[in-house]
């Protein structure tokens, strides 16, 4: 069964078109991974999937009923966790749901119940009767899920959920995401790290300058830059250094610099590692590491955008 159908979709802000022409559909029980630089459309899309902003032309359906600004029977099946945390400090946790949970119609017992299993849910119950203000980053974002579940959503869509906390607050999330889906939620999953996305979604699309790009599994995206190599060269100091030569290079597809660490995509047939080590020895790097690895989702990010995720 089809949860979600976007037919040609697009989004203007006078001149400027913020999503153009995106088509693509979602199946029940899939995690799909919506993944894209800063200003490449991602949340603009998920507004107007989520019925917050109008679309200027195409069609976006959900559960086969096309989606409106007021069209509450959607809403109702659908649970938006955004990037920002939507918490009310001056209400306790369990307030906080109730208050979220009871704009879907729910009341008294059933609402009580619902608030207490999104709160053990999200691993908070014992914090039912605290004010958020005193919780930790992780502890908010964990909130934040239990607000947009409570009222058992059918699709979810979680925008950046687990930005700014620690390890242990981001693998619980990855957890409870994992277990909603195979509780038979559809969820629709945008990070900046692409580690999250390689070990919870089924299925990748990439959007960039308002347009997808690329679909499919993890597989076939990977297939798609199976000619190209990955080379990351560890330095031994996290110093400026000069890598616009490398481009320069025959079979170069991108290069990347970040905390003493270069990333190179470089096409497998041009055969250049020799001239790359060339280089870097001639520009007086400190070499302390050198891998090859093979094509991930990063990899086919760089080579369809020509940035990293994080940019």
């Amino acid at each position: 069964m089809k949860v979600l159908e976007i037919d040609n979709v697009f989004k203007n802000y006078g001149a400027i078109k913020a999503v153009r022409g995106v088509s693509f559909d979602l199946e029940a029980g899939e995690i799909y991974g919506l993944l894209g630089p800063n200003g490449a459309g991602k949340s603009t899309l998920i507004n107007m999937i989520c019925g917050l902003l109008n679309i200027s032309q195409g069609e976006i359906r959900l559960f086969g009923e096309r989606v409106g600004r007021s069209n509450a029977k959607i809403k109702s099946k659908l649970g938006l966790v955004p990037q920002d945390i939507a918490v009310y400090n001056n209400l306790t946790a369990a307030d906080n749901i109730k208050f979220f949970c009871g704009l879907h119609g729910y009341r008294g017992k059933d609402l009580k119940e619902r608030s207490e299993k999104a709160l053990a849910y999200v691993g908070l119950l014992d914090k039912a009767d605290t004010l958020p203000v005193t919780f930790s980053g992780g502890m908010k974002r964990r909130l934040n899920i239990a607000c947009a579940i409570a009222h058992t959503p059918k699709l979810i869509i979680l925008d950046e959920p687990t930005v700014g906390i620690d390890p242990q607050s981001r693998n619980h999330i990855l957890e409870s995401i994992k277990k909603l889906n195979e509780k038979g939620a559809t969820i629709i999953y945008t990070s900046h790290y692409m580690e999250e996305v390689e070990a919870i979604c089924s299925r990748v699309g990439v959007i960039d300058h308002g347009k997808l790009i690329a679909m499919g599994t993890k597989e076939e995206l990977k297939d798609a830059v199976s000619n190209i190599n990955r080379i990351i060269v560890t330095l031994e100091e996290q110093t400026a250094v000069d890598i616009k030569g490398l481009k320069e290079i025959a079979g170069i597809v991108q290069t990347y610099y970040e905390e003493g660490v270069i990333t190179i995509e470089a096409e497998q047939a041009a055969n250049n590692f020799d001239q790359i080590i060339l280089y870097l020895t001639e520009k007086k790097m400190r070499i302390k590491n050198i891998e090859q690895k093979k094509p991930s989702l990063e990899t086919v990010f760089m080579a369809l955008t020509g940035r990293t995720l994080r940019d």
